[in-house]
């Protein structure tokens, strides 16, 4: 659970990142660590870059699953190797963490 004083600071950060304002290098690290942490951090962070990505996209926006960033996806697999490696993400990225 994020204290109010980090969950405010993070959200003028996914404010400024939804609105494409520019955010410090500093924030933004900050904004990383938490989310690396802390798995709601991790959904507003995400949510911010969706928006800023595509606002008018209500419907994924308010789903917030997957990448924001369309580089990102994954378009098929090339050998069994590539299929081990999507199934073996960062340990922090896993969803059954708890915060």
């Amino acid at each position: 659970m994020l204290s109010t004083q980090y969950r405010l600071r993070l959200e003028g950060i996914c404010k400024d990142i939804a609105s494409g304002t520019e955010v410090s290098l500093s924030d933004m690290i900050w904004a990383e660590k938490l989310s690396k942490a802390n798995t709601s951090a991790r959904g507003m962070l995400q949510k911010a870059r969706r928006m800023n990505t595509d606002p008018t996209d209500s419907f994924l926006n308010s789903l917030n699953l997957g990448d924001p960033d369309s580089n990102n996806h994954r378009r098929g697999f090339g050998d069994p190797q590539d299929i081990v490696d999507w199934f073996h993400q960062d340990r922090s990225d896993d969803w059954r963490q708890r915060d």
